[in-house]
């Protein structure tokens, strides 16, 4: 452990571990009052995913260019601008009096999701490498924490206090965090001084921007549409000539040579592909759970939150445990473990998510659950022990780009299949009548989340083996 200095970690290790806990907390409270957001504005379910699109679209184009100015000026400088757009953001979620104005402030919010990718960049250099698997599932767990706090007291709050109530109780703690990580927080031991890649910037935005945008909007007005066509091919001309720029000048905001290295593309596939079906079924298990029957079990906001709870247990308990045998067992057996056991569950939801008891439901929701934690811990320590620690913000950046990507298409493709596959219900009170999805929704969501997740089991096998036996 020469050259670490355990204390300091230590120290940083507990903001970082909390990080995720706020965080996840802050997103968490939102999935179960998607369906009252949803009627308090008088929208569909294609334009409520654009409430978790917006966020993730921003996001996405954060992640990379603030991982590369992390490794260009400092991951701590990086890491600290990035919260406090995230801290603006969730302050003006809470006074959104529209729907316009609470996708603005969950842009603003998407802008500081940088604080992840520059996170695990610090974990990576202040321990001993042995140490880092433990710690990064230690942090995959605080995922888990904040879920098992925000469900209930996030339900409860919007339940019987309102939905703009559960963002203006986070206010107080992201500021909290924000004091501590300045600090406690010492700058990145490796900073590496070079020119920004502003066309590269430019390009990426334009490759994703359009193509997010195109997704988020089709379920609306239709994936044939002439504006969507028109968007995805100005996104694929900015992909093409964005891999040509990248290639060709010497600090490239996106190392092609990085990301396309076996691991690391592994990683950053599996990560993407792994997002889009962990989004599509969120959204999904949340309208089974609060939709009336015969379409789901008809639950409040709270009882949502309640019932999610198991499923962020088991994730508490399971990241750690991962993590620590990941340097003995290997993190390739834990990615083809999580993704065969991920497929698993989605096959048993696709076939009886909406025809057995609701503890039976939980408990396929658990096997899936499962898998999908261990993926996400062997995938994240593959890619920190692939590439050199110099270019740690840009390689964590990527992949959080290809995790958001992914992620971003999920809610986009649930609320298509959703409203395809939908009937109508009528209400006592305004807005008298809602759009809600039918059972044949669900089937086709998850039965196209498993088809992902076989897809993972064979991208795993080609893995090349880093951690296990790890000493130096």
């Amino acid at each position: 452990m020469e050259g670490y200095d355990l204390r300091y970690a230590k120290k940083a290790a507990a903001i970082l571990v909390l990080l995720p806990l706020l965080i996840m907390y802050t997103e968490a409270v939102l999935i179960p009052s998607l369906p009252t957001i949803q009627k308090d504005f008088g929208i569909n379910p294609s334009d409520a995913s654009w409430i978790l699109s917006i966020y993730l679209l921003v996001g996405t184009v954060s992640v990379a260019v603030m991982g590369k100015l992390g490794d260009m000026y400092g991951k701590r400088k990086m890491f600290l601008i990035s919260l406090i757009f995230y801290a603006v953001g969730v302050t003006l979620n809470g006074f959104s009096p529209t729907f316009e104005w609470l996708l603005f402030s969950r842009g603003l919010q998407g802008i500081g999701m940088a604080i992840f990718p520059l996170g695990f960049s610090l974990v990576r250099e202040e321990f001993p490498p042995e140490m880092v698997p433990q710690v990064q599932g230690l942090i995959s767990s605080m995922f888990a924490v904040g879920m098992v706090v925000a469900l209930p007291s996030g339900a409860f709050i919007s339940q019987h206090y309102g939905w703009r109530w559960t963002y203006h109780s986070v206010v107080p703690f992201v500021m909290f965090m924000f004091i501590a990580s300045w600090a406690v927080l010492r700058e990145s031991r490796y900073i590496t001084p070079s020119k920004f890649d502003f066309a590269g910037a430019f390009l990426l935005t334009l490759f994703v921007v359009p193509s997010l945008v195109a997704v988020t909007r089709a379920p609306a007005i239709g994936w044939e549409n002439s504006q969507t066509i028109a968007l995805f091919a100005m996104s694929i001309m900015a992909f093409v000539i964005l891999i040509l720029w990248e290639k060709r000048i010497k600090n490239p905001l996106i190392p092609i040579n990085i990301i396309s290295s076996i691991n690391p593309m592994i990683a950053n596939v599996g990560i993407m592909m792994a997002g889009f079906g962990i989004q599509m079924m969120s959204q999904a298990n949340t309208y089974i759970f609060q939709m009336p029957s015969p379409y789901g079990f008809g639950k409040s906001i709270l009882d949502t939150g309640l019932l999610m709870t198991p499923n962020a247990i088991v994730m508490l308990i399971v990241a750690p445990v991962a993590g620590k045998l990941m340097v003995k067992i290997g993190a390739k057996f834990f990615a083809i473990l999580g993704s065969a056991v991920a497929f698993a569950g989605l096959l048993l939801l696709a076939k009886y998510a909406t025809t057995v008891n609701i503890w039976v439901f939980i408990g396929m929701t658990i096997v899936l659950t499962t898998g999908i934690i261990l993926m996400n811990v062997s995938l994240i320590n593959i890619l920190i022990f692939s590439v050199k620690r110099e270019v740690m913000g840009i390689a964590t950046g990527a992949n959080s780009l290809f995790r958001n990507f992914g992620a971003t298409w999920g809610p986009a493709v649930a609320g298509t299949i959703m409203s395809t596959y939908s009937t109508t219900i009528h209400l006592s009170t305004p807005p008298y009548s809602l759009q809600i999805p039918t059972s044949r929704a669900y089937e086709v969501l998850f039965s196209s989340s498993a088809l992902v997740f076989l897809f993972l089991i064979v991208l795993s096998l080609f893995i090349v083996e880093v951690v296990k036996g790890i000493q130096k």
